[in-house]
């Protein structure tokens, strides 16, 4: 083989050589690239994820954690892919449980299954219930002279019902209101009263009924 032959044969290896580092030096910058976009849409969703746990902690009036200051050791030496995979993996199970604790948020501490409605019906009827068992102490207290009828006519009339309607319009103002609500729940304030005004007397008027029949 002629030296012009064994120099080009070189040139071409070299050649050869220089085109393979170009594709390694590419390849790298491109996986350097991608690293650096997961990186960012990484760092896009914890911050997003950071607004979320603040908002929460507001809500339950808990603060956030304090993120730590350095890195693990165990990922000291790990592959920055491997590392950037596995922290996605975590960043996707965190919005699953933030999620989750959103959609809890979102629900009452009283009853949370129910719907509005049905959630403001049972408290005003436990509230009469509770106005009607008064009602029966003040009835027996008016039996033994204790309690005079004009004050145990009032109370039926007004002061138990009126309380009664205050007592569940509160409850369900305290209990009834979502953590993250961002106003005041609904809280059926006609048909609290109509249920308060009218359960306490019909109840008096049943217990006569019922005592004139035992008589």
């Amino acid at each position: 083989m002629s030296t012009f032959e064994e120099y080009a044969v070189a040139v071409r290896q070299l050649s050869a050589q220089v085109r393979a580092g170009e594709r390694g030096v590419a390849a790298e910058v491109e996986r350097r690239r991608r690293l650096h976009a997961g990186v960012e849409q990484l760092a896009q969703r914890l911050a997003v994820q950071g607004q979320r746990l603040d908002q929460l902690g507001q809500a339950i009036a808990t603060p956030r954690a304090a993120p730590a200051g350095t890195a693990p050791a165990a990922f000291a030496d790990a592959d920055p892919a491997a590392v950037l995979d596995e922290a996605r993996a975590l960043t996707e199970e965190a919005d699953r449980r933030i999620g989750y604790v959103q959609a809890l948020a979102q629900r009452p501490e009283l009853l949370p299954t129910w719907s509005p409605a049905a959630r403001a019906v049972a408290v005003y009827v436990a509230c009469a219930a509770a106005g009607v068992l008064l009602m029966l102490v003040l009835v027996v207290a008016s039996g033994v002279g204790l309690v005079s009828g004009f004050t145990l006519g009032a109370w039926i009339c007004a002061g138990l019902p009126v309380l009664s309607f205050v007592a569940g319009w509160f409850i369900l103002g305290r209990w009834g209101r979502p953590a993250l609500a961002t106003v005041d729940p609904p809280r059926f304030v006609p048909l609290g009263f109509v249920i308060c005004v009218a359960l306490v007397p019909i109840a008096y008027c049943a217990s006569l009924l019922v005592v004139r029949a035992l008589r």
